[in-house]
């Protein structure tokens, strides 16, 4: 459901813890190179790693670190960050976000890991998997998506915008065979209800997938030169295989394509700061899979934005997408989440182009809106995710970690919600953080919506305020590092590639730790209201 960062969901509670050369002419069969990718895969992300310790969970007390001791950690921290690349574009210089290399800063940090325990760990990764297939269910249920958003789409310009597209791909028949998914799925630990509770499910554009490593690494290396003194181990920071199943996924779906000529596009915004992260997918697929190299068509991800697409696109009668005389086999979305991101027709039009070409969409218009915040609340109702799953024991995992999700059609709740607006959540059909309206604006916005009709109320979902533990931590921006209380949101990465009925990959692929002051509502780090971290299992 977000694209580029999430919008975090929560109140902080009283509880506090211490913390070959190929011919270019050749075409490729799928099946003969899987073995390739194979050979080059990493061991998969265990959730159970090999972490279950006999010693003592270890307490983070902060108050015994001296500003000696720290301002070590953050000068490592630092030098480490910038030698590996875990830098963002600096927003007060005007090229950082359009010339590589100008103007970079380090990525904010939390300066060492957060504890979060094993049990729910393991639980996130294990339900990855099944909304991974739940998903792609979902996309296929053309009837269920239209149905589901009908109100929705008369309160929400941008919403019946994307319904438009979906409309125009399901009159034509319009099948995606092969469907490449990147998903997200985020969760906050509620100190109530002692559950792991989702936040949303993230379908387009989820970022970080290179920093979310990068920052595990990071945090694994300052606890082998340091841990010690900290009375941590680096061997509960659990791998984070993000960037490299990423790229795997990718590579896959090229060669199902199987289009040796064709690239991978990302569609990304004109100006990105965050930039870095995309080019560490870039990167990857460069060192891991040499073939494409030889065959010269997977040096790099092209980088476009829609404005370009829309100017040097085109698509052939045989469903082939070129842009600038390029086929592109895969399209990747980043950027395309937001109203922001369509200031012109233009913007438009390269979406309805990219939908109507053969290219594997990651997310294809049935994939995107599978993952809107009004999906989520419909599935959260009695008996809908039955219409698209069979297995009992995998509906009950599902169930288990859904918050408590409401319409604004409602009466009951709504009135509580009036009554008791610091219980919930109020979220627009909106991605990318900054968006969510929390509180007594709650109490007002939901009075608004009586005085002014009920057309507008589809436009909304509420959403159970999710109230997790506290933690000390050390966040750290500009080189500078500051000693606040926190609370952290886990995402939790799944890949999917399906070629009709064959399902390729269905798996977690790492992971994604945001961490914000308490006192903070919103949680969207490129929006700056969030910081990068990791996890320290307990």
């Amino acid at each position: 459901m977000v694209g580029g960062c999430s919008s975090l969901s929560y109140s902080s509670s009283s509880t506090f813890i211490a913390t070959t050369t190929l011919s270019s002419s050749l075409k490729l069969n799928p099946q003969s190179f899987i073995f390739h990718l194979n050979l080059r895969k990493p061991p998969p992300l265990r959730c159970l790693s090999s972490l279950t310790m006999e010693s003592p969970k270890p307490i983070l007390d902060f108050g015994k670190f001296d500003d000696g001791f720290v301002q070590k950690l953050v000068y490592d921290a630092l030098v480490w960050s910038s030698l590996h690349g875990l830098v963002v574009g600096d927003k007060t210089h005007q090229r950082s976000g359009t010339v590589p290399g100008v103007g970079m800063m380090h990525a904010p940090i939390a300066l060492l890991p957060t504890p979060f325990p094993e049990s729910y760990w393991n639980q996130a990764c294990e339900v990855a998997p099944i909304f991974n297939e739940l998903v792609d269910r979902i996309s296929l249920d053309g009837k269920f998506i239209q149905d589901s958003l009908s109100r929705t789409r008369k309160a929400d310009v941008f919403t019946s915008r994307l319904l438009e597209i979906h409309s125009k791909m399901l009159e034509s028949n319009k099948r995606e065979e092969i469907r490449l998914g990147l998903h997200r799925s985020d969760y906050m630990l509620d100190e109530e209800t002692k559950s792991l509770l989702q936040i949303e499910m993230n379908t387009i554009s989820c970022s970080f997938p290179g920093f979310g490593r990068l920052v595990t690494e990071l945090h694994q290396s300052l606890l082998r030169s340091h841990g010690d003194h900290l009375g941590l181990d680096s061997k509960r920071v659990p791998r984070n295989g993000s960037t490299s199943q990423f790229a795997d996924a990718m590579a896959k779906a090229w060669l199902e394509y199987n289009n040796p000529r064709a690239v991978v596009m990302v569609v990304v915004q004109p100006d990105e700061r965050n930039m870095y992260d995309q080019h560490w997918l870039s990167s990857v697929l460069r060192e891991k899979y040499p073939l494409f190299n030889q065959l010269k068509t997977f040096l790099y991800l092209c980088l476009k934005s829609l404005a370009e697409v829309e100017t040097e696109g085109r698509v052939h009668e045989d469903g082939t997408l070129t842009v600038g005389g390029q086929a592109v086999s895969v399209v990747y979305y980043r950027s395309g989440y937001t109203p922001r991101d369509y200031p012109s027709e233009s913007e438009w039009n390269a979406r309805l182009l990219i939908e109507q070409s053969s290219a594997v969409k990651c997310p294809s218009i049935a994939y995107h809106l599978a993952g809107t915040k009004k999906i989520q609340q419909e599935l959260a109702k009695p008996g809908v995710l039955e219409r698209f799953m069979d297995n009992k024991d995998d509906i009950a995992k599902l169930r288990k970690c859904f918050a408590g999700l409401w319409s604004l059609d409602d009466p009951e709740i709504i009135k509580k919600a009036i009554e008791k607006p610091e219980l919930f959540v109020m979220k627009p059909q909106r991605e990318g953080g900054g968006n969510n309206i929390y509180g007594d604006d709650v109490r007002e916005n939901l009075l608004r919506l009586q005085r002014e009709g009920e057309e507008e109320n589809a436009a909304y979902i509420l959403m159970q305020r999710i109230f997790p533990k506290v933690s000390n931590v050390f966040l750290l921006r500009d080189g500078v590092y500051h000693k606040d209380q926190a609370i952290s949101e886990l995402g939790v990465y799944g890949a999917y590639l399906r070629n009709k009925e064959r399902v390729i990959i269905n798996e977690h692929s790492g992971y994604l730790m945001r961490t914000k002051v308490s006192s903070s509502d919103e949680g969207g780090v490129a929006a700056g209201y969030a910081v990068l971290d990791s996890i320290y299992l307990n």
